[in-house]
């Protein structure tokens, strides 16, 4: 099977609204270089399509894994959300890439007594969820609540925070990140 790489970096590079140009420019080669790889007259080697992807940003895996116009449906079954979690926790994505995406929307599924880790969690933007079974406590700052079917969340993620399962039944939540973050 052949991939079209020039293809894909081409959808990449424009779902996240870059110009040839200007990619080039991130990575620090010719924006002829970047032409000739999405016309498909030059092939990368895989550090420099690292270089280029990692410009973007998108991972090499997610970038092998995606499939140009597969993710465009406005509808996502139960089936069909993205895996993305390891272990006791279970984040289920809507939607296959969040190339280009402002939103991320997550079904959490915490493990009794699992949680996030003992280094509370920091990055850029905004999250809230709505606990939908068992009993999640989230600590934010130096606050710390113990949330159950129907409560809420929500916080500016640059906030050090904390997730935990203390209910002897799996804690699922529905939550919400901007700019996609996981």
């Amino acid at each position: 099977m052949d991939v079209d790489i020039g293809g894909r970096l081409r959808y990449v590079r424009e779902a996240a609204g870059l110009s040839q140009r200007m990619l080039a420019k991130r990575v620090g080669i010719t924006n002829s270089t970047i032409s000739l790889i999405e016309a498909n007259r030059s092939n990368p080697s895989v550090g420099a399509l690292k270089r280029i992807l990692d410009a973007v940003p998108i991972g090499l895996a997610e970038f092998f894994a995606l499939e140009p116009g597969r993710d465009q449906t406005p509808f996502h079954r139960a089936d069909d959300l993205v895996e993305i979690g390891k272990g006791k926790i279970s984040y289920r994505q809507v939607g296959i890439s969040l190339l280009g995406r402002k939103l991320q929307i997550l079904r959490e599924l915490y493990q009794p007594g699992s949680d996030t880790g003992r280094i509370p969690l920091r990055h850029d933007g905004e999250e809230g969820g709505v606990i939908i079974s068992g009993r999640l406590e989230v600590t934010v700052d130096d606050s710390r609540c113990i949330l159950g079917p129907g409560d809420a969340y929500s916080f500016a993620s640059s906030r050090p925070h904390r997730f935990r399962c203390v209910s002897s039944e799996p804690a699922e939540v529905f939550s919400a990140c901007t700019p996609p973050s996981f």
